[in-house]
This record gives C-alpha cells, sequence and structure tokens, in this order.
C-alpha cells in the first residue's frame, strides 16, 4: 500500500520543521511495521520566507520527505498540485493535513486504518467521539457552526465539519474528480466534498483528536467572509446561475471585490 501525505506550505519557516519531525520519523516506523510505503510532500506555494531551506535541510537527514513549489496559488492549488503529483506516481491513497500540529500522525494515521469501503475519509472535531486537546476559541468557534449551518443548506451535505484539516482519498476515486476541481483558496474543502457527493463518491467523517494552534495568523473575521464569498461563488457555479460568475469574471479588475477567491 502506497500512501502520501500532503502539508500545504505558504510562509510556514516557524512551524513546518516541527511538522516533519513529528511526522517523518512516525510514518517512517508505520512502513517498517505496516509494511506500506509512506510518502510526505510539502508543497510551498506563494512563500516568501525560509520554508524551502527548511525542507531542503531536513531532507538531508531523511528518505520520505520532498517537496515542489510554486509561485502563485492558496491552499486550493498547493493540494490539487500534490494530488496530481501521486497519481502520476501510481500511489493506492493520497491525504492532505495542515502544517500546523493540530493534527497529530497518529490521528492521522486513524484516517487510514479506518477507511475501509469508502471513497474518503475526513476528521471530524465536533463528534461527541473526538478528543479535543485544545480548542479554538469562541470567536472562531461560533464563525465554524454558523458556516457549518449555510454548507448544510447550500449543498445539502450532511457533514459536520467540512474544514478539518486532514482529509484522505483512494486514488482510484480521486481520480473521478481531479479535473473538476476548480481551485479555490477558501472553498476548496466543500468544492472536494460536493464533487464527492456528485459522482457519488461514499465519505466517512471519523472522530479525531485536534489541539487548536493558538499561533495561526488567521484574521477570523476576514477568513470567514473570504470563506462564505468563495461558497458562495461555488454555490453559483454548480447552479442555473452560473451566468452571473462568468460575467463577474469579465469585468475590469478595478470593479471586482478586493479579495482572491479563484487562485
Amino acid at each position: 500500500m502506497k500512501i502520501g501525505i500532503i502539508i500545504p506550505a505558504h510562509n510556514e519557516e516557524k512551524r513546518i520543521e516541527k511538522k516533519l519531525e513529528s511526522y517523518s520519523p512516525y510514518f517512517a516506523k508505520k512502513n517498517r511495521t505496516d509494511n506500506n510505503n509512506y510518502s510526505i510532500l510539502v508543497v510551498i506555494n506563494k512563500t516568501e520566507d525560509g520554508t524551502e531551506q527548511i525542507v531542503k535541510n531536513f531532507m538531508k537527514k531523511v528518505r520520505n520527505v520532498s517537496y515542489i513549489k510554486f509561485k502563485k496559488g492558496g491552499k486550493g492549488f498547493a493540494v490539487t498540485e500534490g494530488f496530481k503529483h501521486f497519481l502520476s506516481k501510481k500511489f493506492d491513497m493520497v491525504g492532505f493535513v495542515d502544517a500546523d500540529l493540530a493534527t497529530s500522525p497518529d490521528a492521522f494515521y486513524d484516517l487510514v486504518e479506518n477507511i475501509n469501503g469508502y471513497s474518503g475519509i475526513i476528521g471530524n472535531r465536533w463528534s461527541k467521539k473526538s478528543k479535543i486537546y485544545k480548542k479554538q476559541g469562541m470567536l472562531r468557534r461560533s464563525a465554524s457552526r454558523i458556516y457549518n449551518f449555510l454548507i448544510r443548506i447550500m449543498f445539502f451535505m450532511k457533514y459536520s465539519d467540512t474544514q478539518c484539516g486532514a482529509k484522505l482519498f483512494k486514488i482510484e476515486e480521486l481520480k473521478k474528480i481531479i479535473n473538476k476541481i476548480f481551485i479555490t483558496q477558501w472553498a476548496f474543502d466543500i468544492n472536494i466534498l460536493y464533487l464527492c457527493k456528485l459522482n457519488g463518491l461514499r465519505i466517512l467523517e471519523f472522530p479525531t483528536a485536534w489541539a487548536d494552534d493558538g499561533n495561526t495568523t488567521v484574521d477570523t473575521i476576514r477568513a470567514s467572509i473570504k470563506m462564505f464569498s468563495g461558497t458562495l461563488r461555488l454555490r453559483l457555479i454548480y447552479s442555473p446561475f452560473s451566468f452571473v460568475v462568468r460575467a463577474y469574471d469579465k469585468l475590469p479588475r478595478i470593479l471586482k471585490l478586493n479579495h482572491t477567491i479563484i487562485e
């Protein structure tokens, strides 16, 4: 069994080494004990700090880590390019996880062990069986619950946690949707899950262990607005009103909203 793990990295010099130090030895050990072949791919995108050099230095010490680099794109772009990389290498499963330490390696491995007959599996921080070692602040928790409610209404999806940064898919199933993914930064997870729904792919939500990263640089209010805007755009694309998006795209840049939705 060949399993690829994607870590999207945008200006992650303060966190990427700790992430690799946590994941690399864990999965190297699993490689020996479970006879599975693991590869960790860091996808560096739009980075202006020392992330690349840190990854390069780490690669001198280990064999199961590599990286690719792009000068454009958000998280969605980075993960999609990571998908394409592993599809070309004939892996069996591929997943992605954020560069922080919110999801431990053993929590990610839970996805590997429990995907079973499903097309994919995603972490669920809101399950009663989940272990949350450090909660998000009240504002982020409230924004998350409101956003999830809107997702359920807009896309008729039952997932409790679409935004958990740990997801895993079977390659053969991922092939059915890879060329249909819109490269969105803020609605990327919704895009993938909705494509799975449209293509009849069964996705399992699984309780996870998770700890909030207090060092996040994300502005909750600003990010919430962008996520809603990106999600609304995605909903319009998959509707009879897709012409609204096409018309918007044709507007001069100066007339558009001052934020990037699609990278």
